[in-house]
């Protein structure tokens, strides 16, 4: 049924979508994006490609694949508003290139452990957020020109949105099936 214009969204995908570390890209207004130095957790990304799909030959692949994956999950996932709590991966991830807005500046140290409130209006926002390619760090982001969408405006939630996504993946509830392109986002395939 894939053809150029439709997307599978697998078990294996899924998998990797909330394994994805998000960190923090502190560009201009900043906005979230995955880690390039551990995208699925470890500084290991073939390895923890491998680990989802046992397929050793197609991680590259697969990981460029996680681009139109983290589009197609943030656009139709479903997350109940809530307190939820995650294991702080960029506790032990060098900071250099990409941020955590935990991280005290002072003392580099940022929390291992996160609780946070997810709200409508953050899963609202998260549905709304423009993925994208980040060519020189190999990864998936979110636009840092329009977050939310062409012409749309930064909301008070802006920084609190690195959580928010991160809980998104890790909870967000979406099937497996076929997507579909259609008007700039992507739906489930009839």
């Amino acid at each position: 049924m894939a053809d150029e214009n439709t997307f599978e969204l697998t078990l294996e995908r899924i998998a990797l979508i909330r394994r994805m570390v998000v960190a923090w890209n502190g560009e201009g207004a900043g906005a979230p994006i995955v880690h390039p130095d551990a995208p699925y957790g470890s500084t290991d990304r073939d390895g923890d490609i491998f680990n989802v799909t046992g397929d050793d030959d197609g991680a590259e692949e697969e990981h460029r694949a996680l681009g139109d994956a983290l589009a197609v999950f943030v656009q139709n996932a479903v997350l109940k508003p809530g307190r939820y709590q995650y294991h702080n991966t960029l506790a032990k991830l060098d900071s250099g290139d990409v941020g955590d807005v935990f991280r005290d500046e002072a003392t580099g140290e940022t929390p291992e452990h996160v609780t946070f409130d997810v709200t409508a209006e953050h899963t609202a926002l998260i549905q709304r957020m423009s993925v994208l390619w980040d060519t020189a760090r190999n990864v998936p982001a979110i636009d840092l020109h329009s977050p939310y969408g062409s012409g749309a405006e930064t909301p008070p939630q802006h920084h609190e949105m690195q959580p928010a996504l991160q809980i998104f993946l890790r909870y967000g509830d979406l099937a497996p099936g076929f997507f579909a392109m259609s008007q700039g986002r992507w739906q489930p395939a009839d």
